[in-house]
């Protein structure tokens, strides 16, 4: 009878420690589970931090920048206008601005040209480390728009900030809106772009290259932008015209990218 209630003993004895084993691997279960909780959340919060301190930023910048309908004598004046003496102070990087008129309004910023195409991937223009980076040229180009192509990069931000509306343009139809784009520069011109060409292309794509050695290597460049383009616009860049092409990433892969190639078609001198 001992024995009996010896061996009921030890039974009872490894059920308590197997319950115990399993309240603890609880415990270390939901300490893991608030652990990613916690950790998912503060990523989301600086991520949002993120968003909103760099739309912030830019729209002080622009506050700072834009002189629409007065200059800064008080003075009355039609069009737009661009402080380059005040972004200068704050970014000797400072090249140009580029706007869109009248979509997407979203793009209108400061452009600036790094010493290398890294700083400014996570730099914005008051040199904040931030994702949202800042727009800038590539640096092989020459900073006065003189290049046969002038390349133009910017993020793709889910807050629909930097060059994340360029994606607008795979359709027909907001093109047909919205055909124009503007460059600013500090020796008073502006310089306005027809948009004639848009799409989808690999990192690696002809549609990088800065450089023609002849007009024949132009010609086919000018070709092959017009092939890849989504749609047939109906414009054709000539031997003797100037392209921008502004690049941004796209959610495919990291190596895609979206592209839209403008033409130049005006250039006007602006009065001080």
């Amino acid at each position: 009878m001992a024995e009996y209630r010896s061996t009921k003993h030890h039974r009872g004895r490894r059920t308590t420690n197997k319950k115990k084993k399993r309240d603890w691997l609880f415990i270390i279960l939901m300490v893991l589970a608030v652990g990613v909780f916690l950790y998912s959340g503060w990523q989301l919060f600086s991520i949002g931090k993120g968003y909103l301190d760099g739309r912030s930023e830019y729209n002080e910048i622009r506050d700072i920048a834009l002189l629409e309908d007065i200059d800064a004598e008080g003075e009355s004046f039609k069009g737009f206008r661009v402080n380059f003496e005040e972004l200068l102070k704050i970014n000797g990087d400072t090249i140009a601005w580029i706007k869109f008129d009248p979509e997407p309004s979203i793009i209108n910023y400061p452009v600036v040209q790094g010493a290398d195409n890294s700083q400014y991937l996570h730099q914005t223009f008051s040199a904040n480390e931030n994702t949202l980076g800042a727009i800038f040229m590539d640096m092989h180009n020459d900073k006065n728009f003189n290049d046969r192509n002038t390349i133009i990069y910017g993020h793709r931000m889910k807050d629909g900030s930097m060059f994340r509306h360029l994606q607008d343009y795979d359709s027909k139809e907001f093109w047909e809106a919205n055909q124009y784009f503007y460059i600013y520069t500090p020796d008073n011109r502006e310089l306005t772009y027809h948009i004639y060409s848009m799409g989808e292309v690999r990192d690696t794509s002809d549609t990088y290259r800065y450089e023609f050695v002849s007009d024949e290597e132009y010609a086919a460049f000018i070709q092959m932008t017009k092939q890849v383009s989504l749609y047939d616009t109906g414009i054709t860049p000539t031997l003797d015209d100037k392209v921008v092409t502004l690049s941004t990433c796209t959610s495919a892969s990291n190596e895609n990218r979206f592209v839209v190639r403008g033409v130049l078609i005006k250039e006007a001198k602006l009065s001080q």
